[in-house]
């Protein structure tokens, strides 16, 4: 993960230094006294089922054949449950209801905190300008993958 190397108030250099047993990136500047705390970005993610099947994603970018949940950041002013309801519409022009909380799982990786939820959507799904494709998976042959999102499948499949 990139961490920036200028005061956001400032513009002086930020440096490492230990505050409450972390390292954090704090402003060189002595009358600023910004500190970096780098605080991971909520994610919301869906579990979109529709029907017994469910709905998952490839974005543009990704690797042919790799697909995932429908995510996206969590917007200001708005409900974990909002997000993930407005990221099925945007990505896949789908209603829904959420139906459950299914989890909160860190991705470190990318400095993320994931809130997963499964949807139960109506409707037919349109790929979003976001997507480079969707695939329907019966539920009985989804399977969890082994990061990220996967771990909300994984719980999920455990719970039905």
């Amino acid at each position: 993960m990139n961490q920036p190397k200028f005061c956001l108030r400032c513009g002086n250099a930020l440096v490492p230094v230990t505050l409450e047993e972390r390292i954090r990136l704090r402003c060189t500047s002595d009358g600023c006294g910004y500190i970096h705390y780098g605080n991971p970005t909520p994610v919301v993610a869906a579990i979109v089922q529709l029907g017994d099947d469910v709905i998952l994603a490839r974005n543009k970018g990704w690797p042919e054949g790799m697909y995932g949940l429908v995510t996206g950041f969590l917007e200001a002013n708005e409900s974990a449950q909002e997000g993930a309801l407005r990221e099925t519409r945007e990505e896949l022009s789908l209603e829904g209801e959420v139906r459950s909380l299914v989890g909160v799982y860190a991705f470190p990786q990318c400095n993320e905190i994931i809130i997963a939820f499964h949807i139960e959507a109506r409707g037919e799904p349109v790929v979003g300008e976001e997507l480079a494709g969707i695939k329907r998976v019966p539920i009985a042959k989804l399977r969890p993958w082994p990061f990220a999102t996967g771990d909300a499948v994984r719980d999920w499949l455990a719970r039905r």
